[in-house]
């Protein structure tokens, strides 16, 4: 499961309001970059496909691909409106280690590949 606070929520809600189409939700996931290993990545799309995992927040649904979501699963996504330094948090139970920007990470590859195992039965 990817968890949202509330600010989050706010956040995407208003991001959401930019593109009217009803369908349109926010896709989460990782990319093999940054100078921790891995890179955190978040679009609004309006494409679900047969790999991925859904999550509704009342009017909000965010999508991971099955690819991505054994170093995500039990994230935290976290908004800070800060002048300095806002933007939105990734709180990451699975990251072993994170770069000073936040926004890369690493983790034990032999805990990724049990959550894989686990998420694909």
């Amino acid at each position: 499961m990817i968890n949202l606070t509330d600010a989050a929520l706010r956040e995407v809600r208003r991001l959401r309001q930019k593109n009217p189409d009803p369908s349109t939700f926010l896709r989460m996931g990782v990319i093999n970059a940054g100078c921790s290993g891995m890179s955190y990545t978040m679009k609004l799309d309006q494409t679900i496909g047969d790999e991925d995992q859904s999550y509704d927040y009342g009017e909000i649904k965010v999508v991971v691909d099955n690819t991505s979501l054994p170093y995500i699963k039990e994230l935290t996504l976290d908004y800070s409106g800060d002048l300095m330094g806002g933007g939105f948090r990734f709180h990451n139970p699975n990251a072993t280690h994170t770069c000073g920007c936040g926004s890369s990470f690493s983790t034990k590859p032999e805990d990724a590949a049990k959550t894989a195992a686990t998420a694909s039965h």
